[in-house]
């Protein structure tokens, strides 16, 4: 399902999506992205008064190579935008760790933790430009599990404005797999602005492809989309 919105009732929109996922389970386990598109859902989601205590919170992906604490890193990005304004546990906020000596191993511990809680009930997903998933890029199998994926020269421009400089993005990170993300119970998507609609066009209407690794969308039964007017300019 496609819901083209106004840029202020997406956050809105999609906390309902989220506070239902977190009530119709006792042990709920949200997937949780990062970057802009998410912002205002977590705004309001904070802004609700809900007590998100009961459940599991899992990252979609997280740099390597950034020292720890480092405030770009994605658990510094949800200690700030999730943990401290949603009063959660830090214990119940999971991302894989970068730091591992064995980097693959980071990843199947963390399949293994995913697998334990009970698997995500909801998980909250951006697009790139270039039709990215989480970290996955163009290229990469439609089956893919948490590994460790090397970012595209766009994707590391794009987050570009997030550091000093493009040398200071880091060129690898750990992500969820493509077919991690699709066994998710639900999916939620938001995506806002012109440079997200080529992006989003083919996810939704072009081949599944591993040239666009959102089109995998297709392949779940249960998928949620919310759009600004710019982004879905050319659904």
């Amino acid at each position: 399902m496609v819901r083209n919105l106004e840029p202020q009732d997406i956050g809105p929109a999609a906390a309902v999506l989220v506070l239902a996922a977190l009530n119709a389970r006792r042990d709920p386990v949200i997937g949780v992205a990062t970057g802009s598109s998410p912002s205002p859902l977590y705004d309001a989601l904070s802004a609700s008064g809900a007590d998100f205590t009961r459940a599991a919170w899992f990252a979609l992906d997280e740099y390597v190579g950034l020292p720890p604490g480092h405030p770009e890193s994605y658990a510094e990005v949800l200690r700030r935008e999730i943990i401290g304004p949603l009063g959660l546990d830090p214990k119940t906020v999971h991302l894989p760790d970068p730091h591992r000596e064995d980097l693959q191993a980071a990843c199947d511990d963390y399949e293994r933790r995913i697998a334990a809680a009970g698997g995500i009930d909801l998980q909250i997903l951006g697009i790139g430009r270039n039709g990215h998933l989480a970290f996955n890029e163009p290229g990469g199998a439609l089956d893919s599990r948490t590994r460790v994926e090397v970012l595209t020269e766009d994707t590391r421009r794009a987050n570009q404005r997030f550091f000093d400089s493009l040398d200071s993005v880091p060129t690898r990170c750990l992500t969820q797999g493509l077919g991690t993300i699709l066994e998710a119970g639900q999916l939620l998507l938001i995506a806002q602005g012109e440079d997200k609609a080529p992006a989003l066009r083919a996810a939704l209407h072009g081949p599944v492809s591993p040239e666009c690794p959102a089109s995998v969308l297709q392949l779940h039964g249960r998928v949620t989309v919310l759009a600004d007017a710019a982004a879905a300019s050319l659904l």
